[in-house]
Order: structure tokens, then sequence, then C-alpha cells
């Protein structure tokens, strides 16, 4: 029988951290007035370091955050192609504790296949005259004004609070309970739950002093009211549909069956925006029963969730990269299967 609890605890969990990088990005590239901006976009190769670098970061945040920077217009095309590619989601943790040292080994050259891919990635792009993120007009920069951000003295107006500054902050504290109770999200303190949750009382914090001006045009009518339901709606019925997937489609018996396909199969598998389906790969893996280019292959074709907030922002992207993943990763693991590894 379908159960929705994980699904929706996943969907939640995804879409509140999306909010408060979105929220927190917004906040500081608008309170520096653009410096925060310059200062991570810089050079193309600094790009195709931080995007790699977060992608190759066990678990799906740094996705999430390199999806932050790239609807920002913070990192090229490219540099989003390589960030995923570097990504290998949750699974990342399970081959740590399996096989630690194959994993580090996996994540590094992850991380250098992120760098080379996302320039090949930009050069390809240009060439082929695509025309990134159109969809993505998030950032509102205002230079000529004095920043309506940081206001404190707002404080001093509770309970007088603007209805749409109640609903976020009553939003906030909820996911603050259950995220600190381990409700939705980790059950234990780890890294990805101290984040989360540090990330939730910036946000808090940022909500509850901004301006009304800023809260109502760049958190009220945009991130909440343009963009964060999109991101819920996209990861919840995406999970729902995989689920269902696995459990009345035989989607694992399938993969495990076709062992002379493995390797096509690892790479279609991971053009699915989740990070379930590469956790075959990652045992057959373990249990000796696939070569290091098959797990590779799925490992640069899958990003775990992080494709699941772009696709809210917009789906001819994500489409492109993963187009652009799916060949490099059968290039890269065909290449490697062929020399015998």
């Amino acid at each position: 029988m379908l159960e929705l609890d994980p699904i929706l605890s996943n969907a939640v969990m995804i879409s509140i951290f999306v909010f408060t990088m979105m929220l927190i990005i917004d906040y500081f590239n608008v309170f520096t007035k653009g410096k925060m901006q310059e200062a991570v976009k810089g050079g193309i190769l600094r790009q195709y370091l931080v995007a790699s670098f977060l992608g190759s970061t066990p678990g799906c945040l740094g996705a999430f955050m390199n999806v932050s920077f790239y609807v920002h217009g913070l990192i090229s095309f490219g540099a989003i192609v390589g960030g995923m590619i570097a990504t290998s989601g949750d699974e990342a943790f399970v081959m740590l504790t399996l096989f630690p040292q194959e994993a580090v080994l996996l994540f590094g050259l992850l991380f250098i296949l992120g760098i080379v891919a996302a320039w090949l990635s930009d050069k390809v792009a240009s060439f082929l005259k695509i025309v990134p993120c159109q969809e993505c007009t998030l950032q509102k920069v205002h230079y000529d004004e004095e920043c309506p951000c940081f206001e404190p003295g707002v404080l001093k107006n509770f309970p007088r609070f603007s209805i749409p500054r109640y609903i976020i902050l009553i939003f906030l504290f909820l996911a603050l309970a259950v995220i600190g109770l381990g409700i939705i999200g980790p059950q234990i303190w780890n890294w990805e739950r101290v984040t989360l949750f540090s990330l939730l009382v910036v946000t808090t914090f940022i909500v509850a002093t901004v301006s009304d001006h800023y809260l109502k045009e760049h958190i009220w009518n945009h991130l909440v009211k343009k963009h964060i339901w999109k991101v819920f709606l996209w990861t919840f019925f995406t999970l729902f549909f995989i689920e269902i997937s696995f459990q009345y489609g035989n989607l694992e018996g399938f993969v495990t069956e076709n062992m002379g396909w493995v390797l096509l199969i690892s790479a279609l598998i991971g053009i699915i925006p989740e990070a379930g389906p590469h956790m075959v790969f990652v045992m057959m893996y373990s249990s000796g029963l696939i070569p290091f280019s098959v797990l590779l292959t799925s490992s640069i074709v899958q990003d775990g969730h992080g494709m699941l907030p772009l696709l809210s922002y917009t789906i001819k992207d994500s489409v492109y990269i993963k187009m652009f993943n799916f060949v490099f990763g059968l290039a890269i693991g065909l290449s490697l299967f062929i020399l015998g590894f």
C-alpha cells in the first residue's frame, strides 16, 4: 500500500529548504546592492569551481544551492550542468558507509568532471545558441534606492504586523518546530539537520526585521505567491509518481534482471529527478554485481532531488541540463567500461 507520509514529508522539507535559500540569497544580494552577486559570480572558473564543489558534497543541499544561484543569475548554464554532474544525492552517505575509499574517489572524480563538463557545456550552449533561464526572473536589485531590507524598528509594530508577515512567521515557527523535533527531515542532529535549522533561524530573523516594502514585493508577492507553491507541487507529485512506479511497476526488478543493458539503464534511470533509484546501483556495486563505470554513469546523470526545484522555474532548462548530463554520463561511463573499469 502506498504511504503518502514519507512523500509529503520529503516534499515539505525540500520546499522549506528552497524557500530559505531563495530568501537568504535574495536578501543579501539586495542588502549588499549586488556585491554578493559579484563575489559569487566572479570569473567563470570560479563559478565552475563553486558549483562543482557544492555538487560534490554529500546530499542534495549543494544542488539546491546551485539551483538558487542559477535562477538568480549568479552562475552560468555550464556551471549548473557541472554542479548537477558532480551531485550524487543522498546516496553519498550510503556510499561512504558501504565503501568509503571508493566513495571519496568517486566524489573527487565527479568534482573534476563537473568542472570540465561545465566548460564544455558553456561552449556547446553558445554554439547551439541556447539562451539559459529565460523564465528565471527572480532577482530584483534596486541599486539606485536606499536598501529597504534591514529595519529592526519594524518589531515595534508588534502585534500590529501585516497579515502576510504573520502568515510567513507562523509558517517558519512551525517549520522550526517540525525540523527541531525531527518530525520532518533527518531524525538525528547531523549536518543536514543543523544546516536546515540554522537557515530557518536566519530566515525568521530576516522576515521579522525587513521593511513592509521588501516583505510585500520580494517575499510575499514573488517568492510565496509565484514560486514556492510550485516548488512544493512539483516535488510532491514527482515523488508520488516515482513511488507508484517502484511499487506497482517493478522498476527495480526490471533493472536488476537486464544486466546486459545495465549501463544504459543506469543513465536512463538517472534522468529521474529523485535520489532513490540510484540506490539500486549503489547496492549492486557494493555487492560486486556491477563495475565502477556503471556506478559513475548513474552518479553523473542523476542529481538526487536537486532538479526538482528547478523544474518549478524552467522545464526547458531542466530538460537541457538532463540532456547534457545524459550525454556526458554515457560517454564517460562507456569509455571506462570499454577500458575494463
